[in-house]
C-alpha cells in the first residue's frame, strides 16, 4: 500500500481541532462519528446533515470521509485529506491537481470479491444455471460436469483481491497464473507475467479473473484480440470494473463462442440497462456488482479509515494513499 504523511504539525495544529465531515458511511455516519471523536479530544466530526449543506461544509472541514464532488474542490481551503468509501477511485483532474492527500478502502473488500469469484467459477463449472432452471420446473436433469481441480486460473491484477482469490484456489488444487505490472513474489501464484505477454498469459488459461483496478492503462485492455487468445473452452470472470473489457468485443466473444462462457460482476455501464444483451448473453452469468456488499467489508472500511485517522493525529504517515498519477 502506498504511504504518504501530510507536513508534520506545528504546535499550534497539534492542539487545535481537526474537522472531519463525515458525507457517508456503510456502518452509519453517526456511529464512525462517535468512533472518530473516542481516537483524540482533538476530533470535530460533523455529519452532512443534507446535500444541500454540503459546500458550506466543505468550506470548513479539513478532512472528508465520503465523496466529495470534483467541482466543490476550490471551495474548500482547508482540506487536506479526503477519503473515499471505495476500493477503486477515480482521480479526476481536479484531484490531480490539488494537493490534498487521497486515500480510498482498498482492501476492504478482497475477501467477499475472491469468494465470489469462486462462486462464478463453481456456478459455471457445475452447469448451475441449467440445475435452477430444472429445479423450476421440478425437473431432475442429472448432468456431467466439469471440476476446478487441475485447471489454470489467471488473474489479471494481483493486488489484495488477486492475492486472496490465489489463495482460496490453491485450497481447489488449482495452477494459479498471474499479470501484474510491478512483479511481486507471491507464495500463491505459481507463475506471474509482465503485460506485455498478455495473450501468452491467456492462452494458458481456463478461467480468467479481471481483479485490475480501471486506469488509462488498464481500460479496454480485454478486446478482441485478447479474447480471441483464450481457449474456446475457458471462461472470463469480472469483479472489478467492467470498462477493463470492451463491451462490443466481450460479447461477440460469448456470442459466436470465441469463449465458453462468464461471470460478470462488474459491468461497462451500471446499472446494467435492462435492455442490455449481456441479460441473455449464452452460458453468462449476472451479478449486480454486489461482490463486496456485505457487513464486514464495510466494518473493514471504516477500520481503515480510523487508523489513518490516528496517524493522522499523530502526524504519521497514512495508509492506501492513492498514487494520482497511476489512479490507484
Amino acid at each position: 500500500m502506498a504511504m504518504a504523511a501530510p507536513q508534520a504539525p506545528t504546535a499550534e495544529q497539534a492542539t487545535a481541532h481537526i474537522n472531519i465531515l463525515i458525507t457517508g458511511s456503510d456502518i452509519g455516519p453517526e456511529k464512525l462519528a462517535e468512533e472518530a471523536r473516542a481516537i483524540s479530544p482533538r476530533v470535530k466530526a460533523t455529519i452532512l446533515p443534507n446535500k444541500e449543506a454540503l459546500a458550506q461544509l466543505a468550506a470548513e472541514a479539513e478532512v472528508i470521509a465520503g465523496s466529495l464532488p470534483s467541482s466543490l474542490l476550490p471551495g474548500a481551503p482547508h482540506l487536506r485529506w479526503l477519503h473515499s468509501w471505495a476500493a477503486g477511485v477515480d482521480v479526476t483532474p481536479e484531484i490531480m491537481a490539488s494537493e490534498v492527500t487521497f486515500t480510498s478502502s482498498k482492501g476492504n473488500g478482497a475477501i467477499p470479491l475472491a469468494e465470489h469469484v469462486v462462486l462464478l467459477m463453481l456456478m459455471l463449472s457445475r452447469k448451475s444455471a441449467e440445475i435452477m432452471h430444472a429445479q423450476q420446473e421440478h425437473r431432475w436433469a442429472k448432468t456431467v460436469h466439469g471440476e476446478l481441480t487441475g485447471q489454470t486460473l489467471g488473474i489479471i491484477g494481483l493486488g489484495n483481491s488477486g492475492s486472496d482469490l490465489a489463495r482460496k484456489a490453491k485450497a481447489f488444487h488449482m495452477r494459479v497464473i498471474g499479470v501484474r505490472r510491478t512483479p511481486t513474489p507471491n507464495p500463491d501464484v505459481d507463475e506471474q507475467f509482465p503485460l506485455d505477454r498478455l495473450h501468452n498469459f491467456l492462452a494458458q488459461c481456463d478461467w480468467v479473473a479481471m481483479t485490475a483496478p480501471i486506469t488509462p492503462e488498464t481500460k479496454d485492455m480485454m478486446g478482441e484480440a485478447e479474447f480471441r487468445a483464450m481457449k474456446p473452452s475457458a471462461h472470463y470472470i469480472c469483479i472489478s470494473r467492467g470498462g477493463t473489457a470492451n463491451p462490443d468485443a466481450l460479447l461477440r466473444a460469448l456470442k459466436e463462442g470465441w469463449i465458453a462462457g462468464a461471470g460478470l460482476d462488474a459491468h461497462a455501464i451500471e446499472p446494467l440497462p435492462s435492455n442490455s444483451p449481456f441479460w441473455d448473453a449464452p452460458n453468462t452469468i449476472v451479478t449486480p456488482h454486489y461482490g463486496a456488499t456485505t457487513p464486514l467489508t464495510y466494518r473493514r472500511g471504516a477500520d481503515i479509515f480510523l487508523d489513518n485517522l490516528r496517524r493522522y493525529v499523530r502526524g504519521a504517515p497514512l495508509v492506501n494513499v492513492v498514487d494520482k498519477e497511476a489512479g490507484y
